[in-house]
């Protein structure tokens, strides 16, 4: 399998309901790496690098989020791994 690198920006009820943490716990999971970070009011975004099996079962279940979450889109755009990320974090770098 070849790796790939998944820039996510999801949008709906995804702040206050657990959404980040809900994404890190399953980046781990999926052994991925990258981040996730609040992106304004409504939006999280997130960037994973790893395996395109892994990436996409990550985008199916981003689609969906945790129970208290109601996700109406995810935009996504993919490109290719940079390698420059050591694990799977919240950030909370500006936006």
């Amino acid at each position: 399998m070849s790796d790939g690198r998944l820039h996510a920006m999801i949008c709906g009820v995804v702040q206050g309901v657990g959404f980040r943490y809900f994404v890190v716990r399953l980046a781990h999971k999926l052994e991925l790496t990258g981040w996730v970070r609040n992106a304004g009011y409504d939006k999280v975004e997130t960037v994973a690098e790893g395996q395109k099996d892994a990436l996409n079962a990550f985008l199916d279940e981003l689609k969906v989020g945790p129970s208290s979450a109601h996700v109406k889109k995810v935009d996504v755009e993919w490109g290719k791994p940079t390698h420059e990320f050591d694990g799977f974090n919240v950030t909370y770098e500006e936006w």
